[in-house]
C-alpha cells in the first residue's frame, strides 16, 4: 500500500481505497503510478499530465493477494529513506542557531546592564538609580548593592539638602554644595546664595558690599544692578586711598608751614581759590602772605599738628571726577624768644579738595579750650 495524491481532488489517499474519501472518485484498480515522475493519474489517460509520458504497457495498480509481495520494476523500487538522518542534522542545526542566538542576546544585554550600570553610578538622581534596579533585577549582586549603596547616600544628601533650604543661612548652603559638588541641587543652592549676598550687599549700601559681590560672583544674576549700585556708592563713598591722598595733602600743607616752605605750599592749593580764610577768589600769594604774617619776630619756632579726626564727605561733579568736603582739627605749638609767652592753640579746619586734587577752600575756627 502506498499514499498519493487523488488525481481528481488532490487530497492525500491510500493506493488501496475504494475511493477517496475526500471527493469520491473510484482509487483502487484505476490508477497508474508514472514510473519517470511518480506522479499518479487514471488508468483511462494516455499519457501522465504531470511529464506526459506515455502510459504504453503501464498497467494500473493492482492490489497483491495477501502475504505475496508486490513487482517493482526497477524504476519502481522506493529509494532508502533519509528521513531520520535529515530529522536529527535539522535538530543539531536548531539547536546551533538557538543556543547562538541566546548567546549573543546574553552578550548583548550584559553590554547593556554594564551600561546602565556605569551610567547610574556616575548620575547624582535617584530616579536614575532606581530604575537600574527595576530594570535589572538580574544583574550582579555586586551592582545591585553598589546601586542600592549610592542610592542610599544620595536620599541621605536629599535630607542635608532640605536642612539647608529650610535653614535659608548661606553657611549651610555653602556647606553642602562643598559636601555634594555635583547635586542635581547645585544650581538651586547657587541661585539662592547669590540672591542672599546680593541682598546683604543692598543692605549694606556700601562700594566695599558692592564690591565684595562682584568679586564672589563673577557671572552673578545682579551682576549689571551691583555695578550700577558700585558706581553710585564710589560717587558719594570716599574710599580708604581717597582719604589717603587727602590727609597727605593737607599734612603737606601745614608742614610747608612749619618749615616756611613757599613752593611746597604753593604746591597744595588750586590755582583759583574759592575761599581762604574768608577771602574769595584767594590766589597761592594770599596763602604764602598768610604763612608770613603768622611768623611774628618773637617765633622762632612753629609747628601744626593734624588730629586723625577726618570728616570727609564726597561729591560727583563729572565722570569720575569728584570734590571733597573735609573737617579736621589741628594742633599748633608755638616757641617764642620769651618762653613765658608760648602759645598751644587748637583749630578746627573746614576745607575743600577739587577735583584737581588740590586745596580749593580753606578756613579755620580757633577752638576754646
Amino acid at each position: 500500500m502506498a499514499i498519493i495524491k487523488c488525481p481528481e481532488c488532490g487530497h492525500p489517499v491510500s493506493d488501496k481505497a475504494p475511493v477517496c474519501p475526500s471527493c469520491g472518485v473510484e482509487i483502487a484498480g484505476r490508477i497508474v503510478i508514472c514510473p519517470q515522475c511518480g506522479e499518479a493519474y487514471f488508468s483511462d489517460q494516455p499519457a501522465c499530465p504531470h511529464c506526459h509520458r506515455s502510459q504504453q504497457a503501464e498497467a494500473p495498480v493492482q492490489a497483491q493477494p495477501a502475504g505475496q509481495p508486490q513487482q517493482q520494476s526497477a524504476e519502481q523500487q522506493p529509494q532508502p529513506k533519509k528521513s531520520h538522518t535529515t530529522l536529527i542534522v535539522s535538530i543539531i542545526a536548531a539547536i546551533i542557531i538557538v543556543g547562538g542566538g541566546l548567546f549573543f542576546w546574553s552578550q548583548t544585554q550584559g553590554n547593556k546592564e554594564q551600561e546602565a550600570y556605569a551610567y547610574a553610578m556616575t548620575s547624582d538622581d535617584p530616579t536614575v538609580l532606581q530604575s537600574y534596579l527595576d530594570t535589572y533585577g538580574s544583574a550582579p549582586e555586586e551592582h545591585r548593592d553598589s546601586i542600592e549603596s549610592r542610592l542610599e547616600q544620595l536620599r541621605m544628601a536629599d535630607a542635608e539638602w532640605s536642612d539647608a533650604l529650610i535653614s535659608g543661612s548661606k553657611a549651610a548652603l555653602q556647606a553642602y554644595l562643598d559636601s555634594h559638588p555635583q547635586s542635581v541641587h547645585q544650581q538651586t543652592a547657587l541661585h539662592k546664595i547669590d540672591s542672599i549676598d546680593w541682598a546683604t550687599a543692598q543692605k549694606t549700601n556700601t562700594a566695599l558690599a558692592y564690591q565684595t559681590y562682584i568679586d564672589e560672583h563673577a557671572n552673578g544674576e545682579h551682576l549689571d544692578e551691583a555695578n550700577d549700585a558700585l558706581k553710585s556708592a564710589q560717587a558719594t563713598t570716599v574710599q580708604p586711598q581717597e582719604k589717603d591722598f587727602i590727609v597727605t595733602l593737607f599734612r603737606h600743607f601745614f608742614q610747608s608751614i612749619n618749615t616756611k616752605n613757599e613752593d611746597g605750599l604753593k604746591s597744595t592749593v588750586a590755582a583759583f581759590i574759592d575761599s581762604f580764610l574768608g577771602k574769595s577768589d584767594a590766589s597761592p600769594s594770599d596763602v604764602v602772605t598768610f604763612m608770613k604774617k603768622i611768623y611774628k619776630d618773637d617765633i622762632t619756632n612753629m609747628n601744626w599738628r593734624l588730629n586723625n579726626d577726618f570728616k570727609i564727605d564726597k561729591k560727583e561733579v563729572g565722570d569720575d571726577q569728584y570734590e571733597y568736603t573735609v573737617q579736621f582739627s589741628v594742633l599748633q605749638d608755638i616757641e617764642r624768644t620769651d618762653p613765658s609767652k608760648e602759645k598751644h592753640a587748637k583749630y578746627l579746619i573746614k576745607a575743600k579738595v577739587g577735583a584737581d586734587q588740590k586745596i580749593s577752600s580753606f578756613n579755620m575756627t580757633k577752638i576754646l579750650q
